[in-house]
C-alpha cells in the first residue's frame, strides 16, 4: 500500500458515500433503522413503535374478581363437543355420545348417557344442539353429521329421530326463535319449522344461503353469515350476508365492515345483541376488533372498536355489559356506553387457554333465580358465571359503608425524586443548596414522615457501556437482611445507599430500611419509622424493564409495595422514554407498567383481603388502594425554547401548562393510563435541562427546551384518602436535573371484622331486592328477542 493510500484512509476527509439513482416506478429501498436516543438525547419525528395496549379500552379500574357461580368437573372436548344448559341441567354431546347432568343433585356424575349408534343410524355424530321451541328447556334437538335431526328428552334420555325434513349435508347450526326452529347445513340449505301445537314442530319452508359459511348466527330475527375468503376493498374488510329466513321470498342483504377503515379487521368469529342497547348488534373479529351495527339502518356498520391485541373468539351481551373472550383465557366485560369503552371486569376464566364460547342461559332466570353465563374453553372445561355481577355490586355497596366497619388514621409520606446524571453523593459540596439538599428534603414535612421513599434515576452513566453492563450482570443480586444492599452491586448504588442511611439516621426519629432495588441506573431506597415497622406486611419489591422492547433496563421502573393495616400502598420509581417527540413511547411505558401481569406474587397474607381493590390479589400495580408514581418521566413542553425561558423569567408558569405534554395527555387522551392519577400544581420552575453546577438552562449546541421532566403523581381509590402537603423542587446543581419532593397525608384503614359482617349482611339484603328487578328486566329482554 502506497503512502498516499495510507494517508487517504487515515484522513478525516473520507470519500462521499455511494449514491443510487432511483427511477420512477422503481421499488424504494428499505427504510433505515431509527437510532435509539440516549437518556437525554433529542430526536426527530415521533416514533411509531408505541404499545398497542394504549389504543385498547381502559382496564385500569377493572375488577379481576371472577364472578363464579359453579365450576363443574365436566369434560368438554375442544372442537368436538356441543353444550346446552338450562338451569342446573347440562347436555353435552361428543361425537356419538350424549351425557346429561343435573348439577343441583348429581354434581359431576351424569344422570344418563346415550349413544346414537344404538339407534342403528350410521355416522350419527352430533354436530349441533339447541332446545326445542316451547319446551322450556326440557327437550333438545340434535343435528348430525349425516344431516339427520334427533329429539332428546332431557329427563328420560329418550332419543327419537325426527322426520320433519332432510338435510343434504352436515347440520352445522340449530337456532330457536319464538315458536320456530331454524336448522342450517354446510351446503347452505336452511329449514324453517313452526310450532304445530301439541304435534310439535312442522316444516314451514326451505331457504337457501351460500354454502360453507364459517360464521352463522341468528341475531335480532335475521340470519347473519360470513366466510373468511369473502372480503371487500384494499383493506380486505369482511363482507356479511344477512338473510330474513322467516320471510320465504326475501333475498340476502350484503354489508361490509366500514370499508373506509384503515385497520385490517379480521374475519367474523362471533356476534350478539345487548340488552341495554338493543338497537345494535355487535360482531367479534380476528385481530381483536368488535364491529357495531345499526339494526334499523339496514343493518349498517357504524363503528369498529379495537378491544384486544389478539382475536375476539367469543362474545355475549349480558345486561349492560358486553362480555368477550379471547386467546389468553381472559373474559372481559365492557361498558359500551362510555366513550371510549371501559373494561369493568377482566378475569382469567380458562387457565390461560382460549375462551371458545360464551353464552347466556335464559332458563336460569326461572329455574334458579339467577342469570347464568356459561363459558367453554380450550382447557376442555365449562364455567358458570354470575351475569349480574352480584359480588361486585355488593363490594361497591360496602365501599359506600366503609366508615361503618373501619377505623382510620393518618400517616405522612415523603417521596423524593431525582435524576442524578451519574453524580456521586460526594459531589454534594461547595454550594449550600448541595450541602443541605437531603436534610432540607427530609425536614420538609412539619411532622417527621412515617414513610420515606427515595427514587433516583441515572445513578450510573447510561452512555457508559462498561458501567451499564456491570449493573446488568451484578445489579440483580439478592439483598441482604434488613434491606441492606448487596456488596457486589456497583459502588455508585452503595455510595448513595450509605449516604441516605446516614442522612436519615441523623433525624430525631429512628427509621429502618424496608426496600432497596436497582435497575440499570434506577435506584429505590425506602425507609419506615421503627414505630410503624411492625404494622407492615406483604412487603415486596421488583423491577420492570422497558428499554429495547422490555429486554433492557435503561428505561423502566422499580415497583415496591406493602400493606399497612388494611390498606395496600404501591410506589413506582420510573424512567420513561427520552426525546422531545416520544410522547407515545412514554405513554406505552406507563401502560406496560400499570397493566403488567404478575408484577408481584399473589398475596396470601389476608384470607379475604380488604387491602386490595377491584378483586385483585396484589399481583398487579393497580390492585393497590394507593399508588405513588415518581421519576424522570421525560414529558416535555411543546413550545419554543425562547418562549419557555421568557415565561420562566417573568414568573408566568401557568402559560406553560397548556403546552406540557403530561398535562395535555391527562386532559385530552381518553386512552391515557394516567388519567386516573393526580398531580399537585406545578408552582416551581421546570427541572430540566441545566448546565451542571450552574443555574443556566442548557447552553450546549442542542439547546434543549426546559421541561418538567421530574414528577410525582398519585392515585387513590378514594381521592379523600390522600392529601398533598407540598410539591417542590430543590436547587442541588450537580446534575442536569433538579430534584423534587412531594409530601402527603395518607389515610389508612383497619377493618373491624364484626362490624364488617353486619354491614355485609345489610348490603346483601339490598342486593336481593335489586337482583329481582334486574332479573325481571333480563327476562323481558329475552322474551322480546324470542329466546324464551
Amino acid at each position: 500500500m502506497s503512502p498516499s493510500d495510507r494517508k487517504s484512509i487515515g484522513s478525516a476527509k473520507l470519500p462521499p458515500p455511494p449514491t443510487r439513482t432511483i427511477a420512477p416506478g422503481d421499488k424504494l429501498p428499505p427504510a433505515r433503522r431509527t437510532h435509539s436516543p440516549s437518556s437525554d438525547e433529542e430526536s426527530g419525528p415521533e416514533d411509531v413503535g408505541d404499545d398497542p395496549r394504549m389504543h385498547l379500552p381502559d382496564a385500569s379500574r377493572a375488577s379481576r374478581r371472577p364472578p363464579t357461580v359453579r365450576t363443574p368437573k365436566i369434560h368438554v372436548p375442544a372442537y368436538a363437543a356441543q353444550v346446552l344448559v338450562a338451569g342446573s341441567r347440562v347436555l353435552v354431546a361428543t361425537h356419538h355420545h350424549l351425557r346429561c347432568f343435573d348439577l343441583a343433585q348429581f354434581a359431576d356424575v351424569p344422570m344418563w348417557v346415550r349413544d346414537t349408534k344404538d339407534m342403528g343410524v350410521r355416522d350419527a355424530k352430533v354436530t349441533a344442539l339447541e332446545f326445542r321451541a316451547g319446551s322450556r328447556g326440557g327437550v333438545a334437538w340434535a343435528g348430525t353429521k349425516d344431516g339427520r335431526l334427533l329429539e332428546v328428552d332431557m329427563d328420560s334420555g329418550e332419543v327419537t329421530p325426527l322426520k320433519l325434513g332432510s338435510h343434504a349435508g352436515m347440520v352445522t347450526h340449530i337456532f330457536r326463535h319464538g315458536n320456530s326452529m331454524v336448522t342450517v347445513d354446510d351446503s347452505g340449505k336452511v329449514l324453517v319449522f313452526k310450532s304445530s301445537g301439541s304435534e310439535g314442530q312442522s316444516l314451514k319452508h326451505v331457504y337457501r344461503i351460500a354454502d360453507k359459511q364459517e360464521f352463522v348466527k341468528l341475531i335480532g330475527g335475521l340470519l347473519w353469515t360470513s366466510v373468511r375468503s369473502d372480503t371487500n376493498g384494499p383493506a380486505t374488510v369482511p363482507v356479511l350476508r344477512i338473510y330474513d329466513v322467516f320471510n320465504e321470498g326475501s333475498i340476502a342483504r350484503t354489508a361490509c365492515v366500514l370499508p373506509s377503515t384503515s385497520q385490517h379487521v379480521g374475519a367474523v368469529t362471533c356476534g350478539t345483541i345487548l340488552q341495554s342497547n338493543r338497537g345494535y348488534a355487535y360482531l367479534g373479529h380476528e385481530g381483536g376488533f368488535i364491529s357495531i351495527w345499526n339494526l334499523a339502518a339496514g343493518p349498517e356498520c357504524t363503528d369498529v372498536v379495537k378491544v384486544s391485541s389478539s382475536d375476539v373468539l367469543s362474545l355475549e351481551g349480558v345486561g349492560t355489559r358486553l362480555w368477550a373472550g379471547g386467546r389468553t383465557g381472559v373474559i372481559c366485560a365492557y361498558d359500551v356506553a362510555s366513550r371510549p369503552w371501559v373494561v369493568t371486569n377482566a378475569w382469567n376464566a380458562h387457565a390461560g387457554l382460549p375462551v371458545m364460547r360464551i353464552f347466556v342461559d335464559p332458563w336460569s332466570i326461572e329455574k334458579e333465580q339467577k342469570l347464568n353465563v356459561v363459558s367453554v374453553g380450550r382447557d376442555e372445561q365449562m364455567r358458570f358465571w354470575d351475569g349480574l355481577l352480584g359480588t361486585d355490586w355488593i363490594g361497591h355497596e360496602l365501599l359506600k359503608r366503609e366508615r361503618a366497619f373501619s377505623s382510620f388514621r393518618t400517616i405522612n409520606v415523603l417521596v423524593v425524586s431525582w435524576n442524578v446524571d451519574a453524580a456521586k453523593p460526594d459531589a454534594l459540596t461547595d454550594d449550600s443548596a448541595n450541602l443541605t439538599f437531603l436534610n432540607d428534603a427530609l425536614t420538609s414535612v412539619s411532622s417527621a414522615p412515617d414513610i420515606i421513599s427515595f427514587g433516583f434515576q441515572e445513578l450510573i452513566d447510561l452512555e457508559s457501556r462498561k458501567m451499564a453492563a456491570k449493573t446488568v450482570l451484578l445489579g440483580g443480586k439478592k439483598k441482604g437482611e434488613e434491606g441492606k444492599i448487596s456488596e457486589k452491586v456497583t459502588s455508585s448504588y452503595k455510595r448513595w445507599h450509605d449516604r441516605l442511611v446516614r442522612e436519615v439516621g441523623a433525624l430525631s426519629e429512628k427509621y429502618s430500611v424496608i426496600h432497596t432495588e436497582s435497575l440499570v441506573g434506577l435506584f429505590t431506597c425506602m425507609f419506615v419509622k421503627n414505630s410503624e415497622k411492625e404494622s407492615l406486611k406483604d412487603v415486596a419489591i421488583t423491577s420492570i424493564k422497558r428499554g429495547m422492547g422490555g429486554r433492557y433496563g435503561n428505561k423502566g421502573g422499580i415497583v415496591a409495595r406493602f400493606v399497612i393495616g388494611d390498606s395496600s400502598i404501591c410506589f413506582i420509581n420510573c424512567h420513561l422514554a427520552a426525546g422531545q417527540h416520544h410522547v407515545r413511547q412514554r405513554n406505552a411505558d406507563v401502560t406496560a407498567m400499570l397493566e403488567e401481569k404478575s408484577v408481584f406474587p399473589s398475596s396470601n397474607v389476608i384470607e379475604e383481603s380488604h387491602a386490595y381493590v377491584g378483586g385483585g390479589d396484589g399481583s398487579m400495580v393497580l390492585d393497590h388502594e394507593i399508588v405513588f408514581l415518581n421519576g424522570d418521566m421525560n414529558y416535555r413542553i411543546d413550545q419554543r425554547r425562547d418562549a419557555v425561558i421568557s415565561a420562566i423569567q417573568s414568573g408566568d408558569l401557568e402559560t406553560l401548562y397548556t403546552h406540557d405534554q403530561l398535562l395535555k395527555e391527562m386532559k385530552h387522551n381518553r386512552g391515557f393510563r394516567l388519567r386516573s392519577f393526580h398531580e399537585g400544581p406545578l408552582t416551581f420552575v421546570p427541572t430540566y435541562k441545566y448546565d451542571r453546577c450552574s443555574s443556566e438552562f442548557d447552553t450546549s449546541e442542542k439547546k434543549r427546551v426546559p421541561a418538567w421532566c421530574d414528577r410525582v403523581l398519585w392515585r387513590s381509590r378514594d381521592p379523600e384518602r390522600v392529601k398533598q402537603l407540598h410539591y417542590r423542587r430543590y436547587e442541588a446543581n450537580v446534575s442536569d436535573h433538579r430534584p423534587v419532593s412531594a409530601a402527603f397525608a395518607m389515610t389508612v384503614k383497619n377493618v373491624r371484622p364484626d362490624a364488617l359482617a353486619r354491614e355485609k349482611a345489610v348490603a346483601r339484603e339490598v342486593w336481593f331486592g335489586t337482583q329481582v328487578e334486574l332479573l325481571a328486566r333480563a327476562r323481558e329482554f329475552y322474551v322480546e328477542q324470542a329466546l324464551i
